[in-house]
């Protein structure tokens, strides 16, 4: 019998009662899992997708489990809709205790979202650094923010000239992209939000290759086929084990105290150096909030030194 994920995350015995997760992308996938176990923990769970069908049926899952569940509606290249995401938050909860930015995609076709950027640098990185922002005063103190990232951000360098176009378009690029900058992202807000004397802890998580998330669907050419098989294969990440990942953040003891760390099998992990690099993050930071026409979030720089 597979153990669940809170189980490979040694959570088991963790009480979130009281507490109050969302979990975007939550209707598929690791996403799905992580919110099933952290109703099991307990905790209030705010479920997010854009598939209401399948949100409403979690939501009922979650209710059989004893947990307090709400399913909120957004889509993540639409910038009103995840403001309205934050707004639905506020009105719903007291506050968060868990942010799980675990929505997100790779996607085969080049396209621009309605502000200009590349599809699926906005999806992935633009959309959740505008939650996490617009959440900031909704996060209780000892909070956990826990950004979905992926091994894949080795090998690409910020390049925020390429986000405003799709010429010579690259799923895989952008994949990679992306995921740099959740990793730039999650470091630079740690870093931010010590700056500011919050004790709110931010970390990134590479859930792993994992099949039977859903997420070979966005894989060009034969691939989707391949992954398919690769799901029955021994030693392949599950989708309980990618959940596990992001429940070992978001909810252990044992990284209650730990903040801008990147993290994969359970252990914090030495990112690519582009992911080290603080000038990036910065500028990754600054750039975002110009994108999207908001004050600067936490402006006061951490170090003006760097």
């Amino acid at each position: 019998m597979s153990k669940s994920p809170e189980a490979l995350a040694g959570v088991a015995g963790v009480d979130c009662s009281g507490k109050t997760a969302l979990v975007t992308g939550s209707t598929s996938g690791i996403g799905r899992a992580a919110a099933l176990a952290l109703g099991r923990l307990g905790a209030e769970v705010i479920v997010h997708g854009r598939d209401a069908a399948a949100g409403a049926a979690l939501v009922d899952e979650l209710g059989a489990l004893g947990a307090d569940a709400t399913f909120l509606e957004a889509d993540f290249a639409d910038v009103g809709a995840v403001r309205d995401l934050a707004d639905a938050v506020r009105s719903e909860t007291d506050a968060l205790d868990v942010l799980l930015n675990n929505a997100g995609g790779f996607f085969r076709e080049g396209r621009l979202t309605a502000l200009g950027f590349e599809y699926t640098f906005h999806v992935n990185h633009l959309a959740p650094f505008l939650l996490t922002t617009e959440l900031l005063d909704h996060l209780r103190e000892e909070a956990r923010v826990v950004t979905t990232a992926s091994a894949a951000h080795q090998g690409v360098s910020l390049d925020l000239d390429r986000v405003r176009g799709v010429e010579q378009y690259s799923g895989t690029w952008a994949y990679s992209h992306s995921k740099l900058a959740n990793v730039l992202f999650a470091a630079e807000l740690a870093r931010r939000l010590d700056a500011a004397g919050r004790a709110v802890t931010s970390n990134s998580v590479h859930p792993g290759a994992i099949p039977g998330s859903g997420f070979s669907r966005f894989l060009p050419g034969p691939l989707p086929k391949l992954v398919q098989v690769l799901d029955v294969v021994p030693g392949v990440t599950s989708v309980a084990d990618g959940a596990a990942e992001l429940l070992f953040v978001g909810v252990s003891p044992r990284t209650a105290d730990v903040s801008g760390r990147y993290f994969s099998g359970q252990q914090p992990t030495t990112p690519s150096e582009a992911a080290r690099d603080l000038d990036a993050a910065r500028r990754l930071w600054e750039y975002s909030a110009d994108a999207l026409d908001v004050d600067e979030p936490l402006s006061a720089s951490p170090d003006a030194s760097r």
